[in-house]
């Protein structure tokens, strides 16, 4: 008989279960850097327990495994109350005993949100839109690079080899027998997220070496962000199948484009079910305009989240497909700000800053906080961009330091998504850009060692 508790779950959860019998549950909760940590447990000890623990210290903890220094006092590492999402509850369709995963809500010990969560800053973001009667949806796209495994962090990242017996090859954007190459990938891809209840509503081949775009339908941001967080590790998964690796690395190899995680927005009223970016005769209402605008002044702030690493400013080139500025344009991909074709019912707005590598929750709450903060403050943008928005001038940050100056002057950002976050932010980061700066780099090897 199976527990009360799977009852609860996704239909697709249930299936996967269904005939045989549950080994483990995955316990988790995504870090700062969107890492999955918790703890694994038999499924006869998951079905006894309505609550678990993990010290506070892991929202502290960098992509290098260090810890910042705790902006709000001691390093004391209290325990907090994670309490499973049933609703979150999916397969673990790679591994060998029937496994579930399910995320969980985190809480302190007396009941409030963990506020340095990154699920709970979305939430916190979703639910300020949900007091004036609004509703956000969004339809994320994630690129990313199947690469051939790299074991030596030394020597640089190549393509994976095809079934052709040759290197994936680049400047194939939509080409179809280009992704045939890795078509075996792609299969366990798309069986991976059947079983786990996902849709994909496509694939494509984009235009780097190995570089494949999924795109996601639009939704509740908070689900989106869950299935981005499962995604990426059904996708590293489905690539060591088969003898590559996956990486959402924002620029892995040099003079290649970039991953972006492209947001698409929108906004409907809870009233009415309607799409606030249009009237009732199809155009462009004032709210459109006040929420492109919002995203033009606050997005600047959000860029530390947006592009979090290092790394992450080598995709900010000129020509790549990728914004140099805050520009915003209908059916221009030169602009930073993109509307696409689209009905008057899906009227939207696509943010095209994002990397890959960035968090999916804290990519999604900082381009809703900007969102949100012009639909408040109801300024206009500057004029549309009709021609090439590489030619303009640029206006973001040019590195990682920058970014969090940035991030660090801005009140009104720090009001929407919390004080105590930004400050850990910050501190997780610093951190970061502190260890980078230690690190001699084989740029400054070939061109200095001998000649300054």
């Amino acid at each position: 008989m199976k527990p009360r508790w799977i009852e609860e779950t996704p239909q697709a959860a249930q299936d996967f279960v269904a005939g045989r019998r549950l080994d483990e549950v995955e316990c988790i909760v995504a870090d700062i850097a969107g890492v999955a940590r918790g703890k694994a447990m038999p499924a006869s000890k998951f079905a006894h327990q309505e609550r678990f623990y993990l010290p506070n210290s892991i929202f502290l903890q960098t992509i290098t495994g260090d810890w910042a220094d705790n902006p709000s006092g001691a390093f004391t590492e209290p325990d907090m109350i994670l309490t499973p999402d049933f609703s979150t509850a999916t397969a673990a369709p790679w591994t060998a005993d029937v496994t579930l995963q399910v995320i969980h809500d985190v809480s302190t010990q007396s009941g409030e949100p963990v506020p340095t969560a990154p699920r709970n800053v979305l939430k916190r973001v979703v639910d300020l839109y949900r007091q004036k009667g609004w509703k956000p949806i969004v339809a994320p796209e994630m690129e990313f690079f199947l690469v051939a495994r790299n074991i030596d962090p030394n020597q640089p990242i190549i393509p994976p080899m095809g079934r052709s017996g040759r290197r994936a090859a680049a400047k194939q954007a939509y080409s179809m027998s280009a992704v045939d190459e890795y078509g075996k990938v792609i299969d366990d891809i798309y069986d991976f997220a059947e079983a786990q209840g996902f849709e994909i509503d496509g694939i494509l081949q984009e235009g780097g070496a190995g570089q494949v775009e999924i795109n996601l339908n639009h939704g509740d941001p908070v689900q989106l962000a869950d299935q981005i967080f499962y995604f990426k590790r059904l996708i590293r998964e489905a690539a060591l199948r088969h003898d590559c690796f996956a990486t959402f690395m924002a620029k892995p190899i040099e003079d290649e484009p970039g991953s972006a995680m492209h947001i698409h927005h929108s906004v409907v009223s809870t009233d009415t079910g309607r799409n606030i970016f249009s009237d009732e005769q199809g155009r462009e209402t004032p709210a459109f305009m006040h929420f492109i605008a919002g995203m033009q002044k606050h997005l600047p702030a959000a860029v530390a989240l947006l592009a979090p690493y290092v790394n992450s400013y080598r995709r900010y080139v000129p020509d790549f497909a990728a914004p140099i500025n805050l520009e915003w344009g209908r059916d221009n991909r030169t602009t930073g700000l993109r509307v696409p074709i689209s009905g008057p019912e899906a009227r939207r707005i696509e943010n095209r800053l994002a990397g890959m590598d960035c968090n999916p929750y804290l990519g999604l709450a900082s381009s809703l906080a900007c969102g949100y903060l012009g639909l408040i403050e109801q300024e206009n943008p500057r004029a549309e961009c009709l021609g090439d928005a590489y030619m303009s001038q640029d206006e973001l940050p040019y590195n990682l330091g920058d970014a969090l100056d940035l991030m660090d002057e801005n009140e009104a950002m720090r009001e929407v998504l919390g004080a105590e976050f930004i400050a850990t932010y910050q501190s997780v980061k610093r951190n970061e850009y502190k260890e980078f700066l230690q690190v001699i780099s084989p740029w400054e090897r070939e061109h200095l060692l001998l000649n300054v």
